[in-house]
């Protein structure tokens, strides 16, 4: 068997959530590989919203194994948070969750460092959603980090107050910030028995076992293959690699085992914090788009940017990903919208370019658009494809066209239900 991947194609925040929720149902395990709490994927289950950080999207599922990947960075605090709003739910947590032991942890003081560094930058910040994962995955490549599975070994406590003296003194170095670490390090602390209580495993082997086995694997991606580390839009990203590549070494997967890519790309564009974004619209329309889609972090709460999808920067990033199947989410953002745009090049250095330059953050582009007509209509009641309005399929085809993937699933709506399947294939099971 292979492992079929989903992941975002922009800055994150595309909606990857109700996705998997909505695709688990066809695997036996749900497996995140990368990032840690500063993801947030939103799910609505018979009304009632749910934001997971760290536990995998196919939670909600019955008999479904979800697994914390190695390549997370895991804030015990968060954790037992999300474990106790789940179990208020009636969903039962300890059945269905598994946790790496080569999963790195946040300690408090990587949330102080991050948050005493981002503040020092002043006008300069990258927008760091200040739950320490850069200094955590800086500890990590440092080959000092503390992993998940070090809580059962003799001498951890030391180990904890070592790493807590590197970081202080690295705090000291910046200008003073408010951070009550005694505070933080009581619930921290107690949180660890929370995290002891969970099934911990050597995930390389769990997962190579289950495909043995003819089990089905789906690894899912968190933020947005724009913020990658290496492919981004350089500094302004994340601190690990959130593109296709990032599975193998986030899980453990041999690359031959990687199947199906669904990417996941909202209907326009949305970003969070700092960096560049081609297509923003600060004007009537990004406000429109903004109120409508309910664009605010769902881990920071803060107002995102929007603005018209941007075609190169999607090509770039299914090219990167390999991306077998698209799936469109927001589209019914834009129902009372009479004209909607798409970049489809950029023009810099005069000249058209389709390629996304080197440092978007130093070159400034100006879009070439491409304008539809909107559709201005609801599509609650579409329960196909040939049920959406002319103009929202001409919309869709287009992108099929020039991206050159199919767009096999469109979301209309936050719900379980509100999910069009183009494809057979795609069918939950």
């Amino acid at each position: 068997m292979q492992v079929d991947v989903l992941l975002g194609l922009q800055w994150g925040d595309e909606g990857k959530g109700k996705i998997v929720d909505v695709l688990a149902s066809r695997y036996q395990i749900v497996a995140r590989f990368q990032g840690g709490p500063n993801a947030g994927h939103t799910l609505v289950i018979n009304g009632k919203k749910f934001v997971l950080h760290t536990i995998p999207s196919g939670i909600f599922r019955e008999n479904l194994i979800n697994l914390i990947g190695n390549g997370v960075v895991l804030d015990p605090i968060t954790l037992e948070r999300e474990i106790r709003q789940l179990a208020e739910a009636d969903v039962h947590v300890q059945d269905r969750l598994l946790v790496s032991r080569k999963a790195h942890l946040i300690l408090p003081t990587h949330r102080y460092l991050d948050a005493a560094s981002e503040s020092a930058k002043g006008s300069s910040k990258i927008g760091s959603t200040l739950k320490g994962i850069g200094p955590t995955y800086m500890d990590k490549t440092g080959r000092n980090g503390l992993r998940t599975g070090d809580i059962h070994l003799a001498g951890f406590d030391q180990r904890y107050e070592a790493l807590k003296k590197k970081h202080l003194h690295l705090i000291s170095l910046y200008p003073e910030i408010e951070f009550d670490l005694a505070a933080e390090e009581e619930k921290w602390m107690a949180s660890l028995d929370t995290l002891r209580q969970l099934k911990q495993v050597d995930g390389e082997y769990l997962l190579h076992d289950a495909l043995m086995s003819g089990q089905r694997v789906l690894a899912e991606g968190a933020q947005g293959s724009l913020l990658d580390i290496d492919f981004g839009t350089y500094p302004f990203v994340t601190s690990s690699n959130t593109i296709t590549a990032g599975v193998c070494t986030g899980l453990g997967i041999a690359p031959q085992r990687i199947g199906e890519v669904y990417g996941v790309t909202k209907a326009y564009c949305t970003r969070v914090g700092s960096g560049p974004f081609p297509t923003e619209l600060n004007d009537a329309h990004g406000e429109f788009l903004r109120k409508a889609g309910h664009e605010f972090g769902s881990t920071t709460g803060r107002p995102r940017r929007c603005g018209w999808i941007d075609l190169p920067l999607l090509k770039y990033t299914i090219m990167l990903n390999g991306v077998t199947q698209l799936v469109l989410t927001k589209i019914d953002v834009m129902n009372a919208m009479s004209e909607i745009k798409a970049a489809v090049a950029y023009q810099y250095g005069g000249k058209i370019h389709s390629n996304v330059p080197y440092d978007l953050n130093l070159v400034e582009v100006d879009p070439q658009w491409h304008s539809f007509a909107g559709w201005e209509s609801e599509l609650a009641a579409a329960n196909s494809f040939a049920e959406l309005p002319p103009a929202c399929r001409s919309y869709i085809q287009y992108l099929e066209e020039f991206l050159h993937v199919p767009v096999t699933m469109v979301s209309t709506g936050p719900e379980r239900e509100s999910l069009i399947l183009k494809e057979s294939s795609v069918q939950p099971a």
